[in-house]
């Protein structure tokens, strides 16, 4: 992920206002920066001597690693990426999308980014839920999630809508 970034790419211009969607993101990368220790900060912390990757693939554990490189993790994500052919969401295939959420400067489709976004975070509480285990991360799991994620948000629509239509407010 050889990649520099401006300060316009750093500014949070696209966040008009505050969604659910946004929560749940922000939530997800708290929880992967708290809890997913990779295998190099392992190593230090513990002095353990290891730091190869927890699923066994014989890399070195570095971050990047733990949720885009790894060998048993990325037939997930060309599952998703499968998934979103499907739905004719055009995204190339980057880790910066996913991982960090900067789509290309080119990619105009905004209604199939909600989608995108929603498929990433439930892939990356997936790999995390599963992050010791010598497997792949199953399509299943994600699957469960993204119902999840979106009867939550229709809810969500459903209330702001609502309150919207009470009188007096």
């Amino acid at each position: 992920m050889n990649r520099h970034f401006t300060k316009e790419d750093m500014r949070p211009t696209n966040m008009k206002r505050s969604s659910s969607s946004l929560v749940i993101r922000e939530m997800q990368i708290q929880t992967t920066m708290r809890y997913h220790l990779m295998p190099v900060r392992m190593l230090i912390i513990k002095k353990s001597g290891n730091n190869r990757c927890w699923r066994r693939s014989g890399e070195i554990g570095k971050l990047l690693h733990c949720w885009w490189e790894c060998k048993l993790v990325q037939p997930l994500w060309k599952t998703v990426w499968r998934f979103l052919k499907d739905l004719e969401a055009e995204v190339p295939f980057d880790s910066t999308i996913p991982l960090l959420g900067i789509y290309p400067k080119d990619y105009k489709s905004f209604y199939y980014k909600d989608t995108c976004t929603h498929m990433f975070i439930v892939t990356l509480f997936t790999i995390a839920k599963t992050w010791n285990q010598p497997k792949c991360p199953s399509m299943i799991d994600c699957t469960g999630k993204m119902w999840h994620i979106y009867t939550m948000e229709y809810y969500a629509a459903i209330k702001r809508v609502s309150s919207c239509l009470l009188p007096g407010h």
